[in-house]
């Protein structure tokens, strides 16, 4: 790769790229800004729900929610489901351990439509699974492109992405969720 960035850029007229320099196409560059703008807010989501940051109720009103729902005891749950906010949306944005951040977020996202946005149809402005939706298929989308050259996971074999990596973050999501829901 850093070989064919060299090639490329002598041979045209940007600067040289310095040996042992990061190349970063504008592939790269992009899946940055959605990894970083999707997994800061869902960290910040997450930290709303644990500690009561950027005007959230904290843990004991949203565990309070949470047991509202259906989900006993709601403290623990609402420290799961906000920890897998805040968790898996700095993986997402660091590009790190990025299946298993996207697999936080599908399973929390998953609960989320099953018991609270999916009975009030698609559209957000009616309470419904839009807003959802879309973390659910960004984070499945990263996990099988992969999180790119500007990501903490491009040193591992699963910083390609790939199928087995957005199987196993849809399948780890999936199941999570399946769990949470039957208790």
């Amino acid at each position: 790769m850093l070989t064919k960035c060299v090639l490329k850029s002598v041979h045209s007229a940007q600067a040289p790229v310095r040996p042992g320099a990061l190349c970063a196409s504008a592939a790269d560059w992009g899946l940055l800004l959605v990894r970083l703008t999707f997994g800061l807010l869902m960290a910040a989501h997450g930290a709303q729900k644990v500690f009561g940051l950027f005007g959230g109720q904290g843990l004991t009103a949203t565990g309070k929610g949470f047991a509202a729902l259906g989900y006993h005891p709601g403290k623990l749950f609402a420290l799961v489901g906000g920890l897998s906010e805040l968790l898996g949306g700095l993986g997402l944005a660091l590009g790190l351990l990025t299946p298993l951040a996207a697999a936080a977020l599908i399973g929390v996202m998953i609960n989320a439509m099953a018991t609270v946005t999916g009975a009030r149809g698609l559209w957000e402005m009616n309470g419904g699974v839009e807003y959802s939706v879309c973390i659910t298929v960004v984070s499945l989308a990263v996990a099988a492109i992969g999180p790119g050259r500007l990501a903490a996971d491009r040193f591992f074999h699963w910083g390609a992405g790939g199928w087995k990596q957005a199987a196993f973050a849809l399948g780890l999501g999936g199941v999570a969720a399946a769990i949470a829901l039957s208790l």
